[in-house]
């Protein structure tokens, strides 16, 4: 195990905070393997990149030489967390949860060790609570307390209605703490009520108050939203190798550095290096994406496959290509029509823009081109009988033959 200084460079990178410092270094001086837990109720099919931020640190504990628990939220995701939320959550049928659940199982050990990992179930304690246990654990707090959360205040002061099982669901996450003696608790920032409720409730219970630790939230693809499924900006991490490659080299360069300090498992010296050579060295910031593309990749698919995704997007983009990898389309243009223009092969025939402004738009952008030359005028009509490459901005690329 490395030495506290050590553990304490590593576990503070990338964090929002820690609460309280002074008790984690207590708690590391002990020399004792601390129990990490973080949690996620299975509301969604997959997991994301999003997902994967706790995740990381919870890794980083574990190969600290920690014990990890990851808590599957089963029973607490019937009810619905209300963080960050203005309404209620509709309620998720039980089997959904059930078959969510064991593709989470599943996927933490893409970036878990599954020998040292213990797996949880909150149903397994609190499934057995009684009325009186729920009567006894909803005493334990105050409403005034609830509505310290911010959400909860701001949905109260604008007259939005609050249910009261949305209070029930932080006193159900606090207690998985006291049920598994938590030493540390993970998660998100809109997390940190919930969080600090089981620091709070471990000392009504006569346990050692856990260290809570908040990890920023990951905006998406647009850069401004956090990553969500509902967002339609998610990278999932059952992605193919090469659509999560290409999600990665179309985030903004200054969105990179933060997917770098979330996402990645190399030393922070290691990442303050890469960012000096970008400053000082004029490296080209898409060189060191192709780095964090790799990384990414490799780790949910193995090294080969991420250096593969490297050479095939170098030459689809760089080096004008036409790879293998690249799907082929036929189009078949109306007999009447002798050539087809870039505004309808791209939103009717392949349908890979919504629309012609948008078409316009990319074009303004020198974003569309034809084996490898810029397409700089709207009218554009595409070759007939000959294969071409067609790439729209960094995502799109297709290999096209119109007869």
């Amino acid at each position: 195990m490395k030495n506290i200084d050590e553990q304490l460079e590593i576990i503070r990178y990338g964090t929002s905070e820690i609460i309280q410092e002074d008790d984690l270094i207590k708690k590391l001086k002990s020399n004792k393997k601390l129990v990490v837990k973080a949690g996620l109720d299975p509301t969604m099919p997959d997991m994301h990149l999003g997902h994967t931020v706790v995740l990381n640190k919870l890794k980083q504990f574990q190969d600290l030489g920690h014990q990890v628990i990851f808590l599957i939220g089963d029973y607490t995701a019937s009810i619905g967390d209300p963080s960050g939320r203005d309404i209620t959550r509709p309620s998720i049928d039980l089997k959904a949860v059930k078959k969510n659940a064991k593709i989470f199982e599943k996927e933490i050990y893409k970036i878990l060790s599954k020998k040292d990992t213990i797996i949880k179930f909150n149903s397994q304690w609190l499934g057995k609570f009684n009325g009186i246990d729920l009567i006894n654990l909803a005493a334990s707090q105050t409403v005034a307390r609830m509505l310290e959360r911010d959400d909860f205040d701001k949905r109260y002061k604008s007259n939005k209605p609050i249910s009261i099982h949305e209070f029930i669901y932080p006193l159900l996450q606090a207690y998985d703490s006291v049920h598994l003696k938590a030493d540390v608790e993970l998660g998100g920032t809109d997390q940190k009520f919930n969080l600090l409720l089981g620091r709070k409730l471990q000392e009504q219970h006569n346990i050692k108050p856990q260290v809570c630790i908040t990890m920023p939230i990951l905006e998406g693809l647009d850069g401004v939203k956090k990553m969500s499924k509902s967002y339609d900006n998610y990278i999932s991490i059952s992605d193919e190798p090469a659509d999560m490659f290409g999600k990665i080299m179309s985030i903004s360069d200054d969105l990179m550095w933060k997917y770098f300090d979330l996402l990645s498992s190399r030393k922070p010296s290691e990442i303050v290096s890469i960012k000096k050579s970008v400053i000082e060295d004029n490296v080209n910031p898409r060189d060191i994406k192709l780095k964090l593309g790799e990384e990414i990749v490799s780790r949910f698919y193995g090294k080969e496959i991420g250096k593969n995704c490297i050479s095939n997007f170098v030459n689809r983009f760089s080096n004008n290509k036409i790879t293998d990898d690249i799907e082929l389309k036929e189009i078949k243009k109306d007999a009447n029509i002798d050539k087809i223009d870039i505004v309808s092969l791209l939103t009717r025939s392949l349908k890979a823009i919504s629309s012609s402004s948008e078409v316009r738009r990319l074009v303004k952008q020198n974003a569309i081109k034809i084996n490898g030359k810029t397409i700089n005028h709207i009218d554009f009509q595409c070759i007939n009988n000959t294969e071409f490459l067609l790439q729209v901005g960094k995502k799109i690329a297709f290999r096209v033959i119109i007869n």
